[in-house]
């Protein structure tokens, strides 16, 4: 019998996340899904965590496959989309975790709307609190794709979408193997080629967000060449894309691509902000999808006002986050 979901978990020195995230994923309440876990040479206890849990669960279809080296995040989860035989695909990260109903839920949507891409809104679990992240409602791939994902609307993470399989193997689409960094930008190409989508108004998952800094703490001309990679990917995938006022979407998605190096506070960051896309900067007032605040923060560094930028970074990252979040 085919499975209704397969859920695909690569793992990487998550010894202290994935026995929470196995526990919701065998407490969901839907029945017919496979699970497959992939180990990504994890050089930590993540397996024997994993096991522990596994084994008080062997009703439940799971497989743990194996890689011999470390091939990073987007290898894995091709190593799970090659295996996966069910109707639907979601990818779930290792240090998160979804609610019970979460697949069930996502799943009666995809039936319900004969969806091929179902998202849901989710919860961002900071060190202490959390808070609800709604998503658009989108019934039209197109606009999702314009005003959602190049727009900015809409996170382009995988882990809050129901994908059909049959979107995979149709279009070709998988992960890009050695470019970690932006990876799930993937989760575009596949929406470009989504005849129906559907949203679940609720929030199913939670998205462990420890440090509100990442991207800056992680930079390395590793992740730059990773990024210029992933983003290539889909501006060459939208040249071919038909679609009213093309250009100017391809516009927002490059501003986009480029603002985290504004919430930085480091200058290197700005020099790189100026450097990448910059026939972008002159459509900055024009994205009305996205809030003031964040047109304002581009259009100083625009005109080049980056101690403004500055401060607006340590407004954001310092004061908000750190004291309603991290308190």
């Amino acid at each position: 019998m085919t499975p209704s979901v397969s859920v695909v978990v690569p793992f990487y020195k998550v010894e202290s996340f994935i026995g929470r995230c196995a526990e919701a994923l065998m407490q969901q309440t839907l029945r017919e899904v496979e699970f497959i876990f992939v180990d990504d040479a994890s050089p930590d206890g993540s397996r024997s965590v994993l096991e522990g849990v596994l084994s008080r669960y062997p009703e439940r279809n799971v497989q743990v496959l194996t890689h011999a080296e470390n091939k990073g995040l987007p290898a894995a989860r091709n190593t799970g989309l090659a295996v996966a035989k069910g109707e639907y695909v979601w990818h779930c990260d290792s240090d998160d975790w979804p609610e019970p109903e979460m697949l069930e839920e996502m799943y009666a949507a995809a039936l319900r709307e004969r969806a091929d891409f179902v998202y849901c809104d989710f919860w961002m679990q900071f060190e202490s609190g959390a808070r609800y992240m709604s998503t658009p409602d989108y019934t039209d791939p197109e606009q999702m794709v314009k005003e959602g994902f190049l727009a900015g609307r809409m996170k382009y993470n995988v882990w809050n979408k129901l994908v059909r399989r049959d979107l995979y193997v149709k279009s070709g689409v998988r992960f890009p193997g050695g470019y970690g960094m932006g990876e799930d930008m993937t989760i575009i190409l596949l929406a470009l080629h989504a005849p129906r989508v559907a949203r679940v108004p609720k929030a199913l998952y939670h998205y462990v967000k420890l440090n509100t800094q990442a991207f800056s703490n992680t930079f390395s001309e590793r992740h730059l060449t990773d990024i210029q990679y992933n983003a290539g990917r889909i501006l060459n995938e939208l040249e071919t894309w038909e679609a009213d006022n093309k250009e100017l979407y391809i516009n927002f998605f490059k501003l986009n691509i480029k603002l985290p190096f504004l919430l930085s506070g480091d200058r290197a960051q700005y020099r790189l902000w100026k450097a990448w896309y910059p026939e972008a900067n002159r459509d900055i007032c024009k994205n009305r999808h996205l809030p003031l605040r964040t047109r304002m923060v581009q259009w100083l560094a625009a005109k080049g006002l980056f101690p403004l930028v500055s401060l607006y970074a340590f407004g954001v990252n310092k004061l908000f986050y750190g004291l309603r979040f991290r308190r």
